[in-house]
């Protein structure tokens, strides 16, 4: 089963009809990801024997019996989590994420985990203890990070839907390398309960589709309060199926001069044109300035890697995961065993964090970088106070070629300049694509003021409509 030209509609009219059963989406699911990931290697777990729910009833929900992937950092009772880490190579969890429990109960079928950067750290799907994820549309280039997997099996049809996760740009980056739409929605407005941490004032759980209502149809079903976590929103959620198709003629969409310079050449033209559509559209079009977008990048890394630095001190090789051999002593097994379980790059975060937290550093790094968001907040708070949307470009560009970048960190990072302030300001975005520059897909960032993701998905669907770049096939994938 290939979903290049399926959406979650099409396909509960065949699930609903009988044209189509769930026995058989499944297991044609599993044999195509089985055919088609010896080129992507987009999946670390695929359940041979995935099989629906029973008493399936594709009139309550249209997710019943469809086949979604989830990033490999969130937890599934009895499916192998290892967040792409050789530290949980072998962890088993013994619940679900409160994101999988909502999925169980709206019928969705699950085939397996997909691939990611280790712990969620990395811009390219590189750093991961299973390989490398390759681009659908050029199987040299990088898939982005770190839902690189779930980018990848999503672009090349493999599933119509995958779940990710956004520290600081994770869903849209990869959406916009693979081109396809990724949301990260609100910080509280999706539970993080069950989802590996990484940095816990920045991690948010996000959908990703080909297209906008697909990912507007799971965002209903996970988004909500969450008696396991306080950080959740209790607020009602919308049905974000009503912001598709609507009218965008008098929307206030803000362009920020800092994104459209950091961009040049063919990509800048193809995200104007994009803006250019809105404007004929009948959108009101305003240049703004974010100024401490310089900042984001320092701000992000110590104030992530300084979380990160806390929430990995749980993996000792004590309790579960891997445990190094030929130890003579406690200390012997801890040190052992993380220098062995970690990767590079997580190992460099750790330390930086660590470094920032320590306490010589605290009120120099630390303490400044929290002062510094709060900049970045306020940017964002005066440019919603008089507009509904900020538009520009999701990434600095098109995704760039296995191995071009990951020995070289500081370019890595530089990646997320684009990406990041959403996160540190706790705002909903998303990527939808815009178009292509040298044959790779670029994507067109979409932000909105906190709980607003109904203006997101009217703003991304009207670009959709309008250069319908879900039509096209990725050439990575053509025989």
């Amino acid at each position: 089963m290939n979903y290049l030209n399926e959406n979650i509609d099409s396909l509960n009219k065949k699930l609903a009809s009988g044209d189509l059963s769930a026995d058989k989406l499944a297991k044609d699911t599993v044999a195509n990801i089985k055919d088609t990931d010896k080129k992507l290697n987009a999946w670390i777990t695929v359940l041979d024997d995935a099989k629906p729910a029973d008493n399936l009833d594709y009139s309550k929900s249209k997710l019943a019996g469809i086949p979604i992937a989830i990033k490999d950092n969130i937890i599934t009772n009895g499916i192998k989590t290892t967040a792409a880490s050789h530290i949980l190579y072998n962890y088993m969890p013994m619940y679900d994420a409160t994101v999988i429990s909502k999925l169980k109960k709206a019928g969705v079928t699950f085939v397996g985990k997909t691939n990611m950067d280790e712990f969620a750290m990395g811009s390219s799907t590189e750093h991961s203890y299973y390989g490398a994820t390759h681009n659908p549309w050029n199987l040299d280039k990088v898939s982005g990070g770190s839902s690189g997997g779930s980018a990848a099996a999503v672009a090349s049809g493999q599933v119509v839907a995958a779940l990710g996760s956004d520290t600081g740009g994770s869903i849209r980056q990869p959406a916009a390398f693979n081109g396809i739409f990724g949301i990260k929605p609100t910080y509280g407005r999706v539970s993080r309960w069950g989802l590996i941490a990484f940095g816990s004032s920045l991690d948010q759980i996000g959908v990703m589709t080909k297209r906008v209502k697909d990912s507007a149809e799971v965002l209903n079903v996970i988004a909500g309060a969450d008696e396991h976590d306080s950080t959740v929103s209790t607020r009602e959620v919308p049905d974000f199926t009503k912001f598709i198709g609507q009218d965008v003629k008098g929307l206030r969409v803000a362009v920020p001069k800092e994104y459209m310079e950091a961009v040049s050449g063919e990509m800048r033209e193809v995200i104007q044109k994009q803006i250019d559509a809105l404007k004929d559209a009948g959108a009101v079009i305003n240049e703004v300035s974010l100024p401490h977008t310089k900042y984001v990048v320092p701000d992000y890394y110590i104030i992530a890697s300084s979380e990160a630095s806390s929430n990995l001190q749980r993996y000792d090789g004590i309790r579960y995961g891997y445990r190094a051999k030929d130890t003579k002593n406690l200390l012997d097994v801890y040190v052992k065993s993380r220098s062995e379980g970690f990767g590079a790059e997580v190992k460099r975060r750790i330390m930086l964090g660590s470094f920032a937290l320590s306490a010589g550093s605290y009120d120099r790094f630390f303490r400044q970088a929290a002062k510094v968001r709060t900049l970045i907040c306020d940017d964002f708070d005066k440019i919603f106070a008089e507009n509904d949307v900020i538009v520009g470009p999701t990434t600095t560009e098109p995704a760039f070629g296995i191995g071009e970048e990951v020995s070289d960190p500081i370019k890595m990072y530089n990646n997320d300049i684009l990406t990041i302030s959403a996160n540190l300001a706790g705002i909903p975005a998303a990527s939808v694509p815009a178009g292509l520059v040298d044959g790779m897909p670029v994507g067109l960032q979409v932000m909105a003021k906190r709980f607003d993701e109904g203006n997101v998905f009217k703003t991304a669907d009207f670009i959709e409509r309008t250069n319908k770049f879900y039509e096209k096939t990725p050439t990575g994938m053509e025989d």
